[in-house]
């Protein structure tokens, strides 16, 4: 607040104040300039008086919610003041011009001459200074003032109750414009007489004393005993807040004697107001209990999330089931794609992709049409299509099985088990199922917090989540909306208009919404949550009719994680496996002539534009065709892949040596050197994945028990790899093999894709790398001998201590001793193949 300039302000006509008085009593002047000030002289903020005059405070004046628009644009109390004086001469007659109201307060037989007004409007009051005779006491002008207001009390229109009252300034008012307002509260500092001197602090019956002429004191608060700032301090706290602004504008300065207490000296008043701290129980009941208080926040909380945001999510779900905001679902879309679809037939080329699968389709129409009986029938079970990986398993359900089905949901589990951290999994699993909004981040900020809080109090607040609860919580609102979803083509007025919800689901299968879930068990090593969680949710959902749910899944071992979920019953499975040869070449066949009809298409174009005749494309030579696929194999990918190369003008032998060199380089780089990142954390060993790959080279198939048997899977000496069961599993799950089962068992090991064995092949061509590899294969049997013979000896040892020799360990000696011969003519025998195969590293790039 920007102090004022001085105001002045005179009234006529003249008239006197007071009438003159017997025996020297002072004349009022019959005219007198009446001046008004905010700051003081100056703007020093202190009153000047000479010793004939005197000031008063006059309360009650001015309305104290006036004190909230000097908070505003206001530029001090005389804009104010001002406006009052306007508005009482404009008609209103209230008396809110100060001078009036001062005129009106002063009886006229008071021997006093006033001489300048000072207005207060923070204060609600003002000052009003005069001078006196000699012979005039201040303390009888304040006397006799105080009888003639009680007598003939002056109530603004404003405050109607309470009078205006009218006190001596004994101290040094300081008129400051600081955004200091009112309070009920007085902070009384003891200060010297002057700078630096020496101050008494006073005790609480001398300010009662002093204080309780201004009005009710409700309690008075010294400083604590220990307290040491400085200057010493008393807190008073007035009943009303006008009896603060009286004391506080009377007491200021104020120079308390000896005779008070005031030491020789005297000790100085310096007052302010102070905010009241009120006393915050509840606050502090809170604050003192947080063992409490932590968990009920938590769950408050979680509940206010669930009420506001859990309507919200189920809302998005079911839009992301429905495809509601999916834009070839539009009306208005298909009608402008039908009107234009001559402009957009040069983007079709999706349109001939699909074309070229009809071999493949009419290949499994048998397998298509069983899963569409499957979703016909009410059946509590789940559906499983297992296939190695490229065999065409989403094609098939999705594009084939629900082809124009509505209300399918597609959960892939592979971003959400390659997602990094919680927050990721969180994220992926959220946009799978449409469940938004999500806070992922917010989790890690949680934990922080929680982990503080548990440090501090020794109890878990409850704020952050684990991975499971979160899992739970977003499956748990997917299956409310299926099941809105499944419901929402119900007719209650029809002949299902009787039967609850979970009766006409199961009467009506139809009707029932499909999830499939894709890559399940993709890199199942350590992500058993969230498949777990995902299938007993699945389970949830089939048991209770709610939906059909089918899997995707490249595991074959897919049984026992489902089996957990549902080990009562019997899965419906379909076995996807790579093409019959004949329908391989007719898949190429098929998209070789489907890119030739566009090549000639386009050309066709180019030549009207031009006018000439179309160029003759040259077809591809197809002679190798048979040979290439009967090694390529029946994989769906790899034929994909195949017919790219020959679109691209590659003749079949040429594009197969390619993909078989590219496909070797890879079984290298990631079963064989590519370090100790390769087999880090894996259940199988380099050993054991060169092992399959020189057998297989050779054979199209293994027994899957003698390769358990065999020394490099039944002793391996890599950690993580000593289980051999685990180890196949582990590179059938790198799908560099496949395990075929019979009756429930596994039977044969067979490579991952049939294109595998030819690059097999290849590899133990290589001499460098085959000798390189059987160096590892061999120290590593060498090590496995080494710990044999290790352990005979030490168990002959132990034999030969005895003191003496029983007849009944002779047979034992005897077997030690052979198993020990055994073995190091094993060692023997490695070493020197060892030796061969160093020497051809030696000598060869």
């Amino acid at each position: 607040m920007r102090p004022a300039p001085r105001l002045q302000m005179t009234w006529g006509p003249h008239r006197p104040f007071a009438q003159p008085q017997r025996h020297g009593a002072i004349v009022r002047a019959a005219s007198k300039a009446w001046e008004s000030t905010v700051t003081g002289e100056e703007k020093s903020g202190h009153i000047a008086t000479s010793e004939s005059e005197s000031i008063l405070f006059f309360d009650n004046l001015f309305p104290l919610k006036l004190t909230y628009l000097l908070r505003r644009s206001w530029q001090s109390d005389r804009d104010l003041t001002d406006l009052l004086k306007r508005f009482d001469s404009s008609g209103g007659g209230l008396g809110t011009d100060p001078i009036n109201l001062v005129k009106r307060a002063i009886p006229n037989d008071l021997p006093i001459k006033v001489t300048e007004i000072l207005p207060r409007l923070k204060d609600g009051g003002a000052f009003v200074k005069f001078s006196h005779g000699s012979d005039v006491v201040p303390k009888d002008i304040e006397t006799s003032l105080a009888r003639s207001l009680e007598k003939n009390p002056l109530r603004p229109w404003f405050n109607p109750f309470r009078g205006v009252q009218a006190g001596l300034v004994k101290g040094v008012p300081w008129l400051e414009d600081l955004y200091r307002f009112p309070k009920s509260r007085v902070k009384v500092e003891f200060t010297g007489k002057d700078a630096g001197g020496e101050a008494v602090e006073l005790s609480q019956e001398t300010l009662y004393s002093l204080f309780r002429r201004y009005g009710k004191i409700a309690e008075i608060t010294s400083q604590p005993s220990d307290s040491k700032t400085l200057p010493k301090y008393a807190y008073i706290d007035f009943a009303r807040v006008r009896d603060a602004i009286m004391a506080r504008n009377c007491l200021h300065g104020f120079l308390v004697d000896e005779g008070l207490g005031g030491g020789k000296i005297g000790t100085r008043l310096r007052l302010s107001y102070e905010q009241k701290v009120k006393p915050h129980n509840i606050w502090n009941w809170l604050t003192s209990h947080p063992r409490v208080v932590i968990p009920v926040v938590a769950a408050l909380l979680a509940a206010i999330t669930v009420a506001i945001f859990d309507p919200i999510r189920e809302f998005f779900v079911k839009a992301h089931i429905q495809h509601s905001f999916r834009l070839s679902n539009n009306k208005f879309y298909r009608w402008i794609k039908s009107q234009t679809s001559d402009i957009f037939s040069s983007f079709g080329h999706k349109k001939a992709d699909k074309a070229g699968f009809s071999a493949v389709w009419q290949h499994r129409r048998d397998l298509i049409e069983q899963i569409q009986t499957w979703l016909l029938e009410s059946s509590d079970t789940f559906i499983v299509v297992q296939g190695p990986r490229g065999s065409g398993k989403k094609e098939l359900v999705l594009d084939q099985s629900l082809k124009g089905r509505k209300n399918v949901l597609v959960i892939d589990c592979k971003p959400i088990i390659e997602a990094r951290g919680e927050s990721g999994t969180i994220k992926h699993l959220a946009a799978a199922v449409g469940y938004k909004p999500i806070f992922a981040f917010l989790n890690s900020i949680s934990s922080m917090i929680d982990l503080a809080v548990q440090s501090t109090t020794g109890v878990k607040a409850g704020f952050s989540e684990t991975l499971e609860s979160q899992v739970v919580k977003i499956l748990h609102t997917t299956a409310e909306a299926l099941k809105e979803v499944s419901l929402a083509g119900r007719d209650k007025d029809g002949k299902d208009g009787d039967l609850s919800d979970d009766a006409y689901l199961e009467a009506r299968p139809d009707k029932r919404a499909v999830v499939v879930i894709d890559n399940f068990l993709h890199k199942n090593e350590g992500s058993s949550l969230v498949y777990d969680k995902v299938a007993e949710w699945a389970a949830a959902m089939v048991q209770n009719n709610v939906a059909h749910v089918i899997f995707l899944t490249d595991d074959t071992s897919y049984s026992k994680s489902l089996s957990k979920a549902m080990p009562d019953r019997v899965f419906r499975q379909a076995a996807l496996g790579d093409l019959s040869l004949d329908v391989a070449k007719k898949f190429i066949i098929s998209r070789l002539e489907e890119d030739e009809i566009e090549k000639v298409r386009e050309q066709s174009k180019e030549a009207e534009e031009k006018e000439d005749k179309p160029e003759q494309h040259q077809k591809p030579d197809l002679s190798e065709l048979d040979s290439a696929i009967g090694i390529l194999g029946g994989r769906l990918t790899d034929l994909e892949y195949l017919a790219r190369r020959l679109k691209g003008g590659q003749s079949p032998q040429r594009a197969i040596e390619d993909i078989i060199n590219q496909s070797a380089t890879e079984i290298v780089k990631m079963y064989l050197l590519g370090g100790k990142d390769t087999v880090e954390g894996k259940k199988w060993s380099t050993e054991q994945a060169w092992y399959l790959i020189k057998a297989l080279a050779s054979h199209d198939a293994l027994r899957y028990n003698e390769v358990l048997l065999s020394d490099t899977f039944a002793s391996s000496t890599t950690p993580g790899a000593a289980n051999g069961e685990s180890a196949l599993e582990g590179l059938t799950n790198a799908e560099l093999v496949t395990v075929e089962t019979y009756n429930g068992r596994p039977q044969t090991i067979r490579p991952g894709k049939p294109m595998f064995q030819a690059a097999f092949s290849l590899l133990l061509d290589d001499r460098v790398l085959r000798a390189k590899m059987d160096l590892a294969l061999l120290k590593e049997l060498t090590k496995v001998e080494a710990k044999v013979i290790e352990k005979a000896e030490g168990e002959l040892a132990l034999l030969g201590s005895l003191p003496k020799q029983p007849a009944q360990t002779g047979s034992r000696v005897s077997y030690l001793l052979e198993k020990l011969e055994g073995s190091q003519v094993k060692i023997t025998k490695y070493e020197k193949e060892i030796a061969a195969l160093k020497t051809v590293l030696k000598h060869n790039y």
